[in-house]
């Protein structure tokens, strides 16, 4: 062909050597030939080249392991910064105020750290019940668009590195004098969280979110009837009560231009820890609750759920008698309020506890946590193993009264101890959700099977009806 370049092999038997040049001989014959080989080489050179490519842009590609231990690498070093910066901040502050400082920074930083922490724990529910014969999403009546474990971990993910970043700014512009900026990081955090939860557009999860403030609206208004995840949701957020008691006073002081101040810290200010709106707060959830059991009375007509709103009726003397220590005498206090107000604590401790453990959980035989799906070493050391049971019973029973100490604001003068008190108490109903969760499975499972049974017998029993009929 003119204006063709036909490439011949050097071992071709049309080439001979003759000194020092190639002569190309007897190819006239074979052109045609030649050019159908030399076409067919070339594709396959091509897709020679193609696998080479694609081996070596995999082989470049890091493997998904590496990316997920870098990613970590990753965080771990973000955090180790965080702490250095926020460690720094501090110790650049005088002693005298580096106290008063932290007690207001925690105010603002600890209900999101809590919510945080809440998270990832439901993060490890939902993991565990995926590997279980729990079915949670049928239980919750969720839809197929539901938030997995891992969207669950995505979104903690996301809140463990925005809040602590934005509580080191907010440390560091302060103790650096920048007070007016330092001022605004909590109340842009603040904001930014607001704005993701009722942002009407198909992004961040909308049928997760709206999900999640239909059932807050159906707490708070429980006009009609009550669901599981309705009860649940209420149950978890009687747990969490020092995170709206701390969301109150810290939206009082921005509302009132009191962040990044002292001016606060005065016990009988507007937003101080002698205000009448703290016990307000912190009883809500269980009045929630306790009108939820009311409804369920009034639909079902069961007199366990009369008791179940006794139990949360329980709290609100603890949390009453407790604030009425800053409006009383000291003498009154000590010699009448403050015996009714242990009297009242044990009372709610005991009564929470025999609840959990009785109705909530069941437990009245030590059968089994989950009957897992795939076996590993998680399900190897819970499936059947009374140690479980023992633990689980007993450290529900201490942190059942060690969140008297929270529900009591007159205790509550240790910032630390009493953050520590409520993570501990989100533990205690992190561990509670197994039980809770299994326990109206297997109530489901049962009611299932004994409709089928029901509709089985009365199969059998019109087949003998026509059988006689027919005799």
């Amino acid at each position: 062909m003119f204006g063709s370049t036909v490439t011949v092999p050097i071992n071709s038997p049309h080439l001979r050597k003759s000194g020092s040049r190639l002569v190309v001989s007897d190819l006239g014959d074979e052109l045609g030939n030649g050019v159908d080989e030399g076409i067919s080489h070339s594709v396959e050179m091509k897709d020679l080249w193609n696998a080479s490519t694609t081996i070596s842009t995999a082989a470049i590609m890091p493997s998904p392991t590496f990316l997920w231990r870098f990613k970590v690498l990753l965080f771990f070093i973000w955090g180790f910064i965080c702490c250095k910066i926020g460690w720094d901040s501090v110790m650049r502050m005088s002693v005298e105020l580096r106290d008063r400082f932290l007690y207001e920074a925690f105010l603002y930083y600890n209900p999101l750290l809590l919510v945080t922490m809440m998270v990832w724990l439901w993060g490890i529910n939902l993991w565990v019940f995926s590997q279980s014969t729990v079915n949670y999403s049928k239980i919750f009546d969720l839809d197929q668009n539901h938030l997995t474990h891992r969207e669950i971990w995505k979104c903690a993910t996301w809140m463990t590195i925005v809040v602590p970043t934005s509580m080191t700014a907010y440390l560091y512009l302060y103790s650096h004098g920048e007070v007016p900026l330092a001022a605004s990081q909590p109340v842009l955090l603040y904001c930014a969280v607001a704005m993701i939860l009722i942002f009407p557009f198909d992004i961040f999860y909308l049928s997760s979110r709206y999900y999640f403030l239909r059932t807050l609206w159906r707490i708070v208004l429980p006009l009609q009837a009550i669901t599981f995840s309705d009860f649940f949701v209420a149950d978890i957020l009687t747990s969490m009560v020092k995170v709206f008691s701390d969301l109150e006073r810290s939206v009082c002081r921005m509302v009132h231009r009191q962040v990044a101040t002292i001016a606060w810290f005065e016990a009988d200010s507007v937003c101080g820890s002698h205000s009448v709106a703290i016990p307000i707060v912190l009883v809500l959830p269980y009045l929630f609750r306790l009108f939820q059991c009311l409804r369920q009375y009034k639909d079902m007509k069961d007199k366990t759920s009369l008791f179940n709103a006794l139990k949360y009726s329980t709290a609100v003397p603890v949390i009453f008698l407790s604030a009425l220590k800053y409006h009383v005498l000291p003498e009154k206090w000590t010699n009448f309020y403050r015996p009714l107000w242990l009297l009242s604590s044990v009372l709610n401790s005991l009564y929470s506890f025999y609840w959990d453990v009785t109705r909530d959980w069941d437990l009245s035989g030590f059968s089994r946590i989950f009957k897992f799906n795939k076996p590993h070493l998680c399900s190897y050391l819970l499936y059947g193993r009374k140690w479980v049971y023992f633990w689980v019973i007993g450290s529900n029973l201490i942190l059942r009264c060690t969140w008297t100490y929270k529900l009591s604001a007159h205790l509550r003068h240790n910032y630390l101890t009493v953050f520590t008190i409520a993570a501990l108490e989100i533990l205690r109903r992190f561990q509670w959700v197994f039980f809770r969760v299994e326990n109206e499975w297997n109530k489901m499972n049962s009611k299932s099977n004994i409709q089928l049974s029901s509709i089985e017998t009365s199969s059998e029993e019109a087949k003998l009806l026509s059988n006689d009929h027919n005799v």
